[in-house]
């Protein structure tokens, strides 16, 4: 199809009414007498609660879908294949397990029998407050929600790598979704490592290795949320779920001795999040689509982060099967142990 000068003034017009009928109809909505003006109260408590509660978990996920990607900096021979179950170990930090909750804080809710109060992040115990308000006339109570309530965090996951040639592997990852209280996580991704080493004849002599590594990690997480019940029915806040895409780059070194290698790393990762509450939507969305609007003030908190992580790991050789154990430290501390085999 062919725009002509004219076709195109009538495709703005067109599209301009279109705007303003949308535009019309939010302003309809936002000026409906049927809906309680505290219901934007309620979602700016919302966002804020959010942000408060979910970032340690979130932050935490990168934190483990980062570690232990490389085996061993070594270069990889054209169709090379290893497998391996790695157990991950994540160790939660005191300070990320809880903050501090003031009604100041707070434009719909209050805290019911204090001013403030020490609340647990998705990372938390199953300690809870009651949060009350008042939505259309009626009274509005729910209990925050909890944490996983662990201090130690355990999961498994399988990964293959694949020598593709020219001293490049191909590496993969995946966990099935693990369900633990009032949270469930899973991680899937895909990698490539290079060796650098095979350049230096003179330093695989001595039996030290070097390689880099790009991989994307995406990880999932959703947690129980806020489980409000109104004169609308359930708000259908009950899950929230955080979709989180990571870019990794590291640079890997090691020095083996006979059935021994010692390696070493720093990662550097930046990853983007995104949030979108899930449950049962309740009568409120035939006048409001309430459920979109939060989803939409959820990007406000959806911020992009950095992180530079280092990591040693040591690997015993048993023949064709290694035994290996990984530490990844910067803000957390993860640990990772695994069983592989190099058919």
């Amino acid at each position: 199809m062919r725009f002509t000068p004219k076709s195109m003034h009538k495709f703005q017009y067109i599209v301009g009414i279109f705007v303003l009928l949308y535009l019309a109809n939010v302003k309809a909505v936002a000026q409906n007498p049927a809906i309680d003006p505290a219901i934007g109260n309620l979602i700016q408590d919302a966002i804020y609660f959010t942000d408060l509660y979910v970032s340690p978990a979130a932050d935490a996920a990168v934190y483990q879908a980062a570690s232990s990607w490389v085996n061993t900096p070594q270069k990889a021979e054209l169709w090379d294949f290893t497998l391996g179950l790695h157990v991950n170990t994540f160790f939660v930090p005191k300070s990320d397990r809880s903050f501090r909750l003031n009604n100041s804080d707070l434009s719909f809710f209050q805290i019911e029998g204090q001013d403030s109060a020490l609340t647990p992040t998705a990372l938390g115990s199953d300690q809870y407050v009651t949060l009350s308000g008042v939505l259309g006339g009626s009274d509005v109570s729910l209990k925050s929600p909890e944490g996983v309530d662990r201090e130690v965090v355990v999961y498994p996951y399988i990964q293959g790598s694949l020598g593709i040639g020219f001293g490049t592997e191909a590496i993969a990852k995946f966990s099935p979704t693990i369900n633990l209280k009032n949270v469930s996580y899973q991680v899937y991704g895909l990698g490539f490592k290079h060796s650098i080493s095979q350049y230096f004849t003179k330093i695989e002599d001595k039996k030290f290795y070097i390689s880099a590594l790009v991989a994307y990690a995406k990880e999932d997480l959703s947690v129980n949320f806020l489980d409000v019940e109104t004169q609308y029915g359930n708000l259908g806040f009950n899950a929230l779920n955080s979709l989180i895409d990571t870019w990794q780059f590291q640079i890997n070194g090691s020095k083996k001795w006979s059935k021994f290698e010692l390696s070493s790393g720093i990662i550097a990762n930046t990853s983007e999040f995104e949030y979108k509450v899930k449950g049962e939507k309740g009568a409120i969305e035939e006048i409001l689509p309430l459920q979109d609007v939060l989803n939409g003030e959820l990007k406000s908190i959806a911020r992009n982060k950095f992180n530079c992580i280092g990591e040693v790991s040591g690997r015993l050789d048993f023949n064709r099967f290694f035994v290996q154990t990984t530490l990844a430290f910067g803000k957390f501390v993860n640990s990772n142990v695994s069983l592989q085999y190099k058919f």
